[in-house]
């Protein structure tokens, strides 16, 4: 099982078919919530979907496309963190997240975020880290604002969410931007 340690209590797990129950039933208690903003959650009717994204995601590690992880905070499943795709020609990557509602407000995201972006540019070399968000999310667009991500442009209806066209606002950080993480 890969494991990275962000802080005493948090850490970061390659998701494996053993998360599966535990992220449905998340995604189940909080459908309501999460689907204001993503559009996978109402494709999310089983267990069963939930196992075939995680076989999807270890595929996308298994081909060096990067990697999706539980964010783990003190021991229970907070939420997921991962690279969209990782593309080598150019040097890039994007980063998408989402937390439980009960995990929300302590700074979860913005750690794992900020573990992921050191990993893409100091650890990969990669040149550019993406992070889109719909225009309305304003608690998603805290985090690339707080690390220090440069706001780009709004994409125009760049996605549709529950039939609804959506907005996004565009945030990069680049490898010359990014000052490295000492602990990790």
């Amino acid at each position: 099982m890969f494991s990275f340690k962000i802080d005493d209590d948090t850490r970061l797990e390659l998701l494996e078919q053993r998360h599966s129950k535990i992220i449905f039933a998340i995604i189940d208690r909080d459908r309501e919530y999460l689907r204001e903003w993503l559009p996978w959650v109402d494709l999310t009717k089983s267990p069963d979907d939930t196992d075939e994204f995680i076989e999807s995601t270890l595929r996308q590690f298994a081909a060096n496309k990067g990697f999706q992880a539980a964010i783990v905070y003190k021991n229970a499943f907070a939420g997921i963190i991962g690279f969209h795709a990782i593309d080598w020609d150019h040097k890039r990557t994007s980063i998408g997240y989402w937390l439980a509602r009960d995990a929300q407000g302590r700074g979860l995201m913005s750690r794992a975020c900020a573990a992921l972006v050191n990993h893409a540019l100091v650890t990969l070399g990669l040149e550019r880290v993406e992070i889109r968000c719909a225009t309305g999310n304003t608690k998603s667009q805290a985090i690339p604002e707080r690390l220090g991500f440069t706001f780009e442009g709004i994409s125009r209806n760049y996605e549709v969410v529950n039939g609804k066209s959506l907005d996004h606002r565009v945030y990069s950080m680049l490898k010359s931007e990014w000052t490295p993480l000492q602990e990790f």
